[in-house]
């Protein structure tokens, strides 16, 4: 399968070879080979699809299929054949392998075709494969933080915002808080492959083929659900690579969020997390130092899956309707923000799973009195304090336990009665660590009970989208 010399998709009409430079800079087989396990399938469909149509005979049809078979075993086992390739795209490798193999029976194969429509399918079928990949990564996230939240289910820990401690919750509930954002990330991929399941083969250069192609039966062959509805659009749309990309993108988001919270919860000011061995590095310099670099990494590439999104919406937003050659630019920040993305969730989960929780410094620092002040204007609202009131009168409790360097469970009776006479000896029962976690009893609250139900509520989805796939 030597490929001919000067063979080109397209040369007919020109008189002189493209410059040398030009050809290597217009050229994408460097990254659109990652296409060919696609390009095989379609032209097998295609080669069918011929054949129904009476555009191939039988024996023609057979010997296409034939030889493609023997293209794929080759590139499966000569990477160097693949290396050594001088063809400028996916589609030109196979076609100049096929007339090698097969001489005119070969050139027959792009019969009523174009490569508009061929690379718009093969993209539409690699984001659907990468999305199975990622749905598959990110239940194996989801399944960590589900293991980890089961096994710390009653361990509190200081809740905050504006990163100042605000009330008591449990480390469960953190947890479970991260599992959330992931599932959501899998329906965001599973609707990024729902819109790429479209197949645009049979919609030529932008026009629609002018022979009898059955495209329903070469969708189904080829995976799809269904067909484009428009050729001029099918060849020009690059909607679900962007919302592949979106999706990505918000995965990244979230585990940044994450790795933030854990970077600083391994701090020795902080003093939660113990980072794992396995997922950590040390100093070249400073022999006590146990960095947390699995997630400082996770968090640094998280510009790159931003970087990929931001490019393809600069490609796309200037573009006219029907296919561009601009368009060649769609699939590198694709692919690469694939790669990245999917090692970071799998490097995510098996870190977080590795990663130990410091029990004795979760719980001292949630039971820090001033985490009970939300639960003092409870204990007055049950009291029947109208609620902007019972504020203002905790307010003053603070102010006072500030002045005599004691907290709001350790003033006495008498001193608390002189802000509210409200206040009674059942307050500091009320206003307890236990109480406070025990009091956020709804569905989504931070009570034992409610992160329990929410934990078997998360591994019945879990395992409703396993099954889905």
């Amino acid at each position: 399968m030597s490929e001919p010399k000067n063979h080109k998709m397209w040369g007919g009409r020109f008189e002189r070879a493209p410059d040398a430079n030009f050809y290597e800079f217009e050229r994408s087989w460097r990254f659109d080979r990652r296409l060919l396990p696609y390009e095989l399938a379609l032209d097998r469909a295609w080669a069918r699809g011929l054949q129904t149509a009476r555009l191939l005979t039988v024996d023609e049809c057979a010997q296409i299929l034939k030889a493609l078979d023997a293209i794929e075993n080759r590139a499966r086992t000569d990477q160097n054949w693949l290396d050594q390739s001088n063809a400028e795209d996916v589609h030109h490798f196979v076609e100049v392998a096929l007339i090698a193999a097969l001489g005119p029976t070969g050139a027959k194969l792009h019969t009523g075709r174009s490569r508009n429509e061929m690379v718009a399918t093969e993209f539409r079928m690699f984001v659907k494969e990468a999305a199975r990949a990622m749905s598959d990564a990110l239940a194996g996230m989801i399944e960590s933080f589900a293991i980890q939240a089961e096994n710390h289910l009653q361990i509190p820990m200081p809740g905050m915002t504006h990163m100042q401690h605000a009330q008591p919750i449990l480390l469960s509930h953190w947890l479970l808080a991260h599992a959330e954002a992931f599932l959501r990330d899998a329906e965001r991929v599973q609707l990024a492959a729902a819109r790429a399941d479209v197949c645009p083969l049979g919609s030529g250069a932008l026009a629609g083929s002018a022979f009898p192609l059955d495209r329903a039966a070469m969708a189904r062959e080829l995976g799809f659900a269904a067909v484009s509805a428009n050729s001029l659009d099918a060849v020009s749309d690059r909607d679900f690579a962007l919302e592949y990309l979106f999706a990505l993108t918000v995965i990244a988001t979230h585990l940044s969020r994450l790795s933030e919270d854990l970077i600083l919860y391994a701090s020795a000011e902080f003093g939660f997390a113990i980072l794992p061995d396995e997922f950590s590095t040390g100093s070249s310099l400073m022999p006590q130092k146990k960095n947390p670099d699995a997630w400082e990494l996770i968090r640094g590439k998280s510009g790159r899956i931003f970087g990929a999104l931001t490019s393809l919406l600069v490609t796309m937003k200037g573009l006219p309707s029907s296919y561009q050659r601009d368009l060649q630019e769609d699939k590198e920040p694709v692919f690469a923000a694939h790669d990245d993305a999917h090692a970071m969730v799998r490097i995510a989960a098996a870190a977080l799973l590795a990663t130990k929780f410091n029990e004795a410094k979760l719980r001292a620092a949630a039971s820090s009195p001033g985490l009970l002040a939300t639960e003092a204007a409870d204990y007055l609202v049950a009291r029947g304090i109208p609620f902007r009131e019972a504020h203002e009168i905790v307010g003053h409790v603070i102010r006072e336990a500030e002045k005599r360097s004691q907290s709001i469970t350790e003033l006495p009776l008498e001193v608390l009665r002189q802000q509210s006479a409200t206040f009674d000896a059942d307050y500091f029962s009320a206003v307890t660590l236990e109480a406070a976690i025990l009091r956020k009893s709804v569905p989504g609250g931070t009570s034992v009970e409610s992160v329990r139900a929410a934990l078997e509520k998360l591994q019945e989805r879990l395992g409703s989208r396993v099954a889905a796939r």
